[in-house]
């Protein structure tokens, strides 16, 4: 799938603090380098259940971990048929994992600079003198003539990381053959290499808090922005306001730039029925801390009404959102205020839709709100570390590897979230389970209709997303 490009790339790295930094100068005084993830370049911090399941995945193919101890590392989600995320570590892309539905797995995707992380002990070549320039420099293919060695459990399709005969990584590719016929191999491909972009690597440990340091100009400057434009909207629009608010991380960094401009400022939740307990816990959390009012709205009866109507939700038939959020919040507002201002968690880095929006606008679902996104120019990594700064409570959702707060059935979640939660939900996804299943038998759908997210695609009114983009 092909890159967008939905803003500037922001991230750099700073070698002398070995941290990520949103601009050419890092807090210390040092210069900063570029990284080169792939676009959009929306990279997040790597909580430690992430960095559990990077180093899971390469542990069990290639017999070590990437990501060393006391390291910051971030991931890149990039895009993909169902979820790949870049690694990067020390200011380069040390490699990717990547999603399997099908095949109920993540796989590895190692760059050559993962050689500088880990020593492969599985699923490794080694290759003659002569074979390491034209890998290393070329990006050529391993060869049968230049191979000296091949890992026993090596089979085609694997992943493989390219040796010299000094220990040191030149490349990485898929294995073309099974180890056993590759080794008799006189001529023809053993291992297809992949060319990437180089990226460097310089490796030290460091922090979060570390990263917030050399941060400090950058994070006063978007805050400094964001509540200035909030302060500009509300002379200019005088309608009672309130703070949109999810459960995620962008609605609270929206919250602590509402709250330094304004003061205290109701919070307004659209409670869909779907949302994961933490979700609830933290909406509680964060009232309490502040010291903010929520108002709260109630799709799941009109939910009901359209699933028993037309099925689930899917990719191409969104009519979820309009159903159990949009509407609510319309008849809520014209009720009770008539008219609002609302404030949204809304990036640009998000979506290409949302990177078309203004960063004032309404919805023509909604038409008694007027929304305003205050950190419309942000990417994931200023709110982390704005959040940090200032020790907000987030969703501990987060540091359980989900990377966006919804819905825990949102058809427009990828496979891989799906499974895990059905996992690690047991109750939740069963209770939804129960509705396709009964959907799937009514309209004699395929067996694997619910167990391989077809219901995801098999929406009947196509189209209905362009108006919604929860």
């Amino acid at each position: 799938m092909r890159p967008a490009y939905l803003g500037r790339i922001l991230l750099r790295w700073c070698d002398h603090c070995h941290v990520p930094v949103l601009a050419e100068r890092c807090h210390c005084g040092s210069a900063t380098r570029d990284v080169p993830v792939t676009p959009p370049g929306d990279a997040r911090p790597a909580f430690e259940a992430d960095i559990d399941l990077v180093n899971t995945i390469y542990s069990d193919h290639f017999g070590a971990p990437l990501v060393p101890f006391g390291h910051i590392a971030l991931l890149n989600k990039v895009p993909d048929k169902d979820r790949m995320e870049e690694v990067i570590i020390g200011g380069g892309i040390a490699g990717a994992i990547r999603y399997i539905p099908r095949e109920y797995r993540w796989e590895p995707i190692p760059r050559p600079e993962a050689g500088l992380l880990l020593i492969p002990k599985k699923r490794f070549v080694v290759v003659d003198d002569g074979a390491v320039a034209p890998i290393r420099d070329t990006g050529a293919s391993v060869l049968a003539p230049g191979l000296v060695f091949i890992d026993d459990v090596v089979q085609c399709g694997d992943e493989v990381l390219i040796m010299d005969k000094n220990g040191a990584c030149i490349g990485a590719g898929r294995a073309r053959v099974d180890a056993a016929p590759g080794r008799t191999m006189r001529h023809g491909v053993i291992i297809k290499t992949r060319k990437n972009i180089p990226s460097m690597i310089v490796t030290g440990s460091a922090t979060w808090d570390d990263a917030v340091r050399a941060n400090t100009r950058v994070i006063e400057r978007v805050e400094s922005a964001a509540v200035g434009f909030v302060q500009e909207i509300t002379g200019r629009i005088g309608l009672q306001r309130n703070v949109s608010y999810s459960g995620g991380k962008d609605s609270l960094a929206t919250l602590l730039v509402v709250t330094k401009a304004l003061g205290k400022t109701p919070l307004l939740f659209s409670d869909t029925g779907f949302e994961f307990p933490e979700t609830y816990e933290n909406i509680d959390a964060v009232s309490q801390h502040y010291g903010v009012n929520v108002v709260k709205t109630n799709g799941q009866t009109r939910f009901q009404e359209l699933f028993d109507r037309h099925g689930p939700p899917a990719v191409n038939a969104r009519w979820c959102c309009k159903a159990c959020k949009l509407d609510p919040v319309q008849h809520l507002i014209s009720e009770q205020w008539g008219e609002c201002l609302s404030f949204i968690g809304q990036r640009k880095y998000e979506s290409m839709r949302r990177a078309r929006s203004k960063r004032v606008w309404k919805n023509p679902s909604v038409p008694a709100q007027t929304c305003a996104a205050p950190i419309h120019n942000w990417t994931a990594l200023h709110v982390w570390l704005y959040l940090m700064r200032e020790h907000a409570p987030y969703n501990v959702l987060y540091e359980r590897r989900l990377d966006r707060i919804g819905c825990f059935m949102c058809p427009s979640s990828d496979m891989a979230l799906i499974r895990m939660v059905e996992s690690e939900y047991p109750a939740l996804w069963n209770g939804w389970r129960d509705r396709l299943c009964a959907w799937q038998k009514t309209h004699r759908l395929p067996e694997n209709w619910v167990c391989d997210g077809g219901w995801r695609l098999n929406g009947e009114e196509s189209g209905r997303e362009e108006n919604s983009d929860c």
